[in-house]
């Protein structure tokens, strides 16, 4: 039984998903856009579409798995898989501090012509809360483009998302932090296809070594890995620090180092170089 606080923002969503004739949900198989799928799913049925953009900046695994839940949630042929290319985008590989609104552009120009043909769903983002309290000009740039943020104007939380996602039975509701991989990258780093598949790679591995929230961030030849902290001491034990280093090397890595802050999200926006970016960016 839900809590009465967190049953009225769920009948907040409910009520706010009814007032749109059609939906299409950009859907990554994260925690949020699964949920959000779902309660659009329960809600409009035949008229709730989903859109997975599928790129290299999207680990091999989810893309799988956003396929896969797409089906355990009954969407079949309303869920549509669409090749993306952000590195196409220009200016996206030189990897600026707005590069996540290239991205976000690039998505909306294949959602856009997609909800054209589907009737002109409103477009749907999984955006909650908190995700207003970091640097994000992707969303900024996807609502420019029309879309809409329906967890946030029912002031759901990420919390307050993964609670009701445990309610519903979604199997997502524990499901680590992620992001594209493009993230791993710190601003100014060149992306690259290449790059993009070995922390893709490397992230893999970890997680086969049984390592949960996690994140390979990309130094050149350095690969700096973050983890959660209660994991930072088993990544010490000899075996298990082997695996890593051989692990790291024979995805193009030349060192490998453990960040002993340990896993945070959105770690690359606490460089000098961004801080700059958000100052010009207020005062303009």
């Amino acid at each position: 039984m839900l809590h009465y606080r967190l049953a009225v923002k769920l009948q907040a969503l409910q009520d706010n998903l009814r007032q749109h004739q059609k939906v299409l949900v950009a859907f990554s198989g994260g925690v949020d856009s699964t949920f959000l799928l779902k309660v659009a799913q329960d809600v409009l049925a035949e008229n709730c579409f989903a859109i997975t953009c599928v790129s290299v900046t999207m680990a091999r695994s989810e893309v799988e798995d956003a396929r896969v839940l797409g089906q355990e949630l009954g969407l079949g042929e309303r869920h549509f898989l669409v090749d993306s290319n952000e590195l196409q985008q220009p200016g996206f590989a030189s990897n600026p501090t707005d590069r996540c609104a290239l991205c976000k552009t690039e998505s909306m120009d294949l959602a856009t012509p997609l909800a054209a043909r589907l009737g002109n769903p409103v477009i749907l983002l999984g955006t909650n809360t908190d995700d207003l309290g970091d640097y994000r000009p992707g969303i900024a740039a996807a609502s420019k483009r029309g879309s809409r943020a329906p967890m946030v104007e029912a002031e759901m939380s990420k919390a307050d998302v993964r609670r009701y996602s445990q309610e519903l039975g979604l199997r997502t509701w524990d499901k680590p932090q992620l992001a594209c991989l493009s993230s791993r990258f710190p601003y100014g780093t060149t992306i690259t296809a290449e790059r993009l598949s070995s922390v893709d790679r490397f992230e893999d591995g970890l997680r086969a070594l049984g390592f949960s929230q996690l994140r390979v961030r990309f130094h050149d030849t350095i690969a700096r890995v973050e983890l959660v902290p209660e994991e930072l001491p088993r990544a010490c034990q000899p075996e298990i620090r082997d695996a890593m280093v051989a692990l790291g090397k024979s995805v193009g890595f030349t060192y490998v180092a453990v960040d002993l802050a340990g896993f945070r999200s959105g770690s690359l926006n606490e460089t000098p170089l961004l801080q700059i970016s958000k100052r010009s960016a207020l005062s303009s």
